[in-house]
């Protein structure tokens, strides 16, 4: 697995390598125009000194060399030297130049390292001034270390001011990042790139196409259950009717009664699934919102129920039903209400108890539903809000769809869904809130 990267840490590493190469490449052109500078002087001051020299008819003269002596540049070894004596010959130092027909420079290598000489030939003797090289290249090299420094110094500075104007440069990363992060999941709308630097525009487009298609294919998928379900609930019906004729003329056939148990599971699933379709199509949005009486809502719902409970001999009941006027879509909440209640229905054993409950608490409304079923383990809390998904594959008439129609609607609501254990009955106890 290849590790991640930070692009502002590797910027900044590479802009601080740059610049310290830049550095050490000033500092070697410096270096070579300081020497060539220094060069051009000093060889200009040899001269002047071996033609001054010439115009006093100078004796002959041996330069003196200390090893153990540091030369800066104003130090200058002058020689001069009779062709009849033949002195270049035996100088302690091999400084002297072999005798020239031309006035010039020379450059010659001794024990003491490399020597730049200017030589002046006269008539009888021979003039020559002679300097170190390196005692050129150390000034060029202090020359050039004077100006490396002040850059050396400010380098900490220069790397900490790349480094803020990289993490502004790079701040549009920062906020898109942040504007796809803060996201919901079904937040599929064209992210808009007028405030993007164009570098980051053709990523945002192609992002926006994906976003697109993610829309279309979702919208195809609910229009297809949707279709499908509306489809197939006509004939689902009509068999349905049919099969209760039957069941009047033969009503202790077992085989009719598990047929029509099938049909009416078939039924409700149809029926649920209409219910999400509605919820994915985003249907509900186009309700007004309307003050109404929650408990009203949940008192027509137990109503609505009540013939299921008699069925298994359930106790179904308002618990608390406090008077409370809620400002939104009445149909979202009753699908709310009734989704919960039916599915308590299906998981409460026969003889059980249902406790419906409506009040205001903090500023919201709260509907609480509670059973004396077998409850739900905490670490499934999240995995029931899915589609398709029932605990212990219970045998009642279910589709797993009740509480994933329930929680899309209470977050379209602007509401939240949160589960635990009921005290009193000991089942599962169902919380949703929604703004007032």
């Amino acid at each position: 697995m290849q590790l991640q990267y930070s692009l502002k840490k590797r910027l900044i590493i590479y802009i601080s390598i740059f610049s310290i190469a830049l550095g050490c490449l000033l500092v070697f052109s410096a270096y070579r125009i300081s020497l060539e500078e220094i060069d051009e002087i000093l060889d200009a001051q040899m001269q002047n000194l071996a033609e001054r020299v010439a115009t006093h008819d100078p004796e002959p003269i041996k330069s003196h060399f200390d090893q153990a002596k540091h030369y800066h540049e104003e130090d200058l070894f002058v020689d001069v030297w009779s062709y009849a004596n033949q002195d270049h010959q035996n100088h302690a130092l091999n400084l002297l130049v072999h005798p020239v027909q031309k006035a010039g420079f020379y450059t010659h290598k001794t024990e003491q390292g490399n020597w730049r000489t200017y030589v002046l030939p006269l008539e009888h003797y021979q003039i020559q001034v002679s300097q170190q090289q390196s005692t050129r290249q150390h000034l060029a090299l202090e020359l050039a270390g004077s100006m490396f420094i002040p850059y050396l110094l400010f380098m900490p500075f220069v790397i900490w001011g790349l480094s803020w104007i990289i993490s502004r440069s790079l701040q549009p990363l920062d906020d898109f990042k942040e504007e796809v992060a803060h996201r919901d999941s079904d937040e599929l709308s064209a992210i808009q790139f007028n405030h993007y630097p164009v570098e980051i525009v053709p990523t945002i487009i192609e992002m926006n196409y994906l976003f697109e298609r993610i829309s279309q294919s979702q919208q195809e998928q609910r229009q297809f259950i949707a279709d499908a379900a509306h489809e197939l609930r006509t004939p689902i019906t009509a068999l349905n009717l049919q099969m209760q004729i039957l069941l009047k003329q033969l009503p202790d056939n077992p085989d009719l009664q598990n047929l029509s148990k099938g049909l009416i599971r078939i039924q409700h699933l149809i029926t649920q699934l209409l219910n999400l379709a509605k919820q994915d199509a985003s249907i509900l949005e186009l309700e007004t919102k309307q003050p109404f009486l929650l408990n009203q809502v949940a008192a027509n719902c137990v109503e609505q129920l009540i013939h299921l409970a008699m069925q298994k001999e359930i106790d179904l009941g308002m618990e608390r039903q406090d008077h409370i006027v809620l400002h939104s879509q009445e149909s979202a909440v009753h699908s709310i209400i009734f989704n919960l209640i039916d599915n308590a229905i299906k998981y409460t054993p026969n003889q059980g108890v249902i406790n419906v409950s409506v009040f205001e608490q903090a500023g919201f409304a709260m509907i609480q539903i509670e059973d004396s079923g077998p409850g739900i383990a905490p670490e499934l809390y999240e995995k029931i809000l899915k589609r398709f998904y029932r605990v212990h594959h219970h045998l009642e008439i279910g589709s797993g769809l009740g509480l994933s129609i329930v929680d899309k609607a209470t977050e379209r609501l602007g509401g939240s869904i949160s589960f635990g254990k009921s005290v009193s009955l000991g089942g599962l106890q169902v919380n949703v809130q929604l703004p007032l």
